[in-house]
C-alpha cells in the first residue's frame, strides 16, 4: 500500500487505486486472449519437413515447366518437320502401294534432311524387312512405322552420373556453339534440383569469355572460381577444386577453351586437366559433356568424332534446334557416335535446355 500511495499520491482514495488496479487486471486479460489457441488434432511440421500443399505447387510448378518446354520444343523443331515430314506426306500421296520406288525417294528426303547415310540406310533397310515380314503393307503405315524406328534408334535417354561428392562435369565444344550459356542452363537446373554448383572459368584463352560465364553464372544463381585472361586452365581448375571441396559442392563444372583447330594443343590441355581432376578428386563421377550447334547439320558429327579423339565423351548437349530444319541430327548423333544426347536447347533464355527424353523429341517431330 505504501508502494500504491507513493506511486499515485497520499490524497488518492482508496477506489481510485482500486480502479487502476481492475484496469491493470483487464489489459493482462486481453493480452492472453489474444494468443493463438492450441489447435487439437493438427501437428505443426518440423524442421525441414515439407507441408503437403507445398509439395503440390512445387509439383504443378514443375509440370507446368515440362509443358512450357514441350510447347517451346514442338515449336523449334517445326522446320525440321516440315521440311522432312512435309515432304514425306506430299510423296506418299504419289504412290498407291509400299515398293522399292518408294524406299528410293524416300531414302533421298531423309538424306537431304540431315538424317545421314548411316541412319537413312538403316532405317530404309528396317522399313524393307517390315515390308517382306507384312508389317508394313499400306502407305498409311509408313509414318509410324518410321517413328517407331526413329524412337528406338535414338534409345532412352541416359541422366548425368553425379553419384560423387563433388561430381565434375567437363564441357568441351568449338566456340560459337553455345558452351557458355550450356553451362549457365544445366547450373540452373543442378541448382534448381537442390544441388550446390560450382563453376570454373578455364577457358582462358577467348578474350571475355570468363566475363560472359560471369554473367550466365550470375543469372543462374551459382558461384565461380577465376584467373586473369591468359591464366593456365589446369590452375583454375585445381583453384576450383579446392574451393568446391571447402563449399562442399554436389557439382563442379568446368568450362574449358573451345578451339579444334590445332588437336595437339586441345588434347594436351585437356590430358593436363584431367591429370589434375585425377590427382585432386580421385574416384570421381565424371560426365565429358561435348556442346554442339544444330544448324551445323552434318559438320556437328565432323566435331564430335574429332573431339572424341582428345576426350571421352559421355553425352552431347545439342543446342540451337529451334533454328534449323536440320534436327535428324540427333538421329546420326546415336547412330554414328553411340554417344547419348543428354540435353538439348530451343532457345536463348535460361530455361530453354532440359533434359532429353527420346519418346517427347520423335513425338513432337511427327505430331
Amino acid at each position: 500500500m505504501a508502494f500504491l500511495n507513493k506511486l499515485f499520491g497520499k490524497n488518492k482514495d482508496n477506489d481510485e487505486v482500486k480502479d487502476i488496479a481492475e484496469e491493470m487486471e483487464a489489459a493482462v486479460t486481453e493480452a492472453e486472449e489474444a494468443q493463438p489457441e492450441e489447435t487439437v488434432g493438427e501437428t505443426v511440421p518440423e524442421a525441414g519437413e515439407t507441408v503437403p500443399e507445398v509439395e503440390a505447387i512445387v509439383e504443378e510448378d514443375a509440370e507446368a515447366e515440362k509443358v512450357s518446354f514441350w510447347k517451346k520444343l514442338k515449336s523449334g523443331l517445326s522446320k525440321t518437320k516440315n521440311a522432312l515430314f512435309g515432304q514425306i506426306d506430299d510423296l506418299l500421296k504419289n504412290f498407291v502401294r509400299v515398293d522399292e520406288d518408294l524406299l528410293e525417294e524416300l531414302e533421298e528426303l531423309l538424306i537431304m534432311a540431315d538424317v545421314g547415310v548411316n541412319s537413312t540406310e538403316y532405317i530404309i533397310d528396317e522399313l524393307r524387312e517390315r515390308i517382306k515380314d507384312g508389317r508394313l503393307k499400306e502407305k498409311d503405315q509408313v509414318m509410324s512405322s518410321i517413328q517407331e524406328i526413329i524412337e528406338d534408334m535414338i534409345g532412352e535417354g541416359q541422366p548425368l552420373k553425379l553419384d560423387t561428392t563433388p561430381s565434375v562435369i567437363l564441357v568441351i565444344g568449338v566456340n560459337g556453339a553455345g558452351k557458355t550459356t550450356s553451362i549457365g542452363k544445366i547450373s540452373k537446373r543442378l541448382k534448381a534440383s537442390g544441388k550446390k554448383v560450382v563453376v570454373a572459368a578455364a577457358d582462358t584463352f577467348r578474350a571475355a569469355a570468363i566475363d560472359q560465364l560471369a554473367v550466365w553464372c550470375e543469372r543462374a544463381g551459382v558461384e565461380m572460381v577465376r584467373q586473369n585472361e591468359g591464366s593456365d586452365p589446369a590452375a583454375v581448375v585445381f583453384d576450383a577444386i579446392s574451393y568446391a571441396k571447402k563449399k562442399q559442392a554436389d557439382v563442379l563444372i568446368v568450362d574449358t577453351a573451345g578451339r579444334l583447330h590445332n588437336k595437339t594443343n586441345l588434347m594436351n590441355e585437356l590430358a593436363k586437366i584431367n591429370r589434375v581432376i585425377d590427382r585432386e578428386l580421385p574416384g570421381a563421377s565424371r560426365e565429358n559433356l561435348l556442346v554442339l550447334d544444330a544448324t551445323t547439320g552434318q559438320n556437328a558429327i565432323l566435331q564430335a568424332k574429332e573431339f572424341s579423339k582428345a576426350a571421352n565423351i559421355t553425352g552431347i548437349t545439342l543446342n540451337k534446334l529451334d533454328g534449323t530444319a536440320k534436327g535428324g541430327i540427333v538421329i546420326s548423333i546415336k547412330q554414328e557416335l553411340d554417344i547419348p544426347v543428354k540435353f538439348i536447347g530451343v532457345g536463348e533464355k535460361i530455361d530453354d535446355m532440359r533434359e532429353f527424353d527420346a519418346h517427347d523429341f520423335v513425338t513432337a517431330l511427327f505430331e
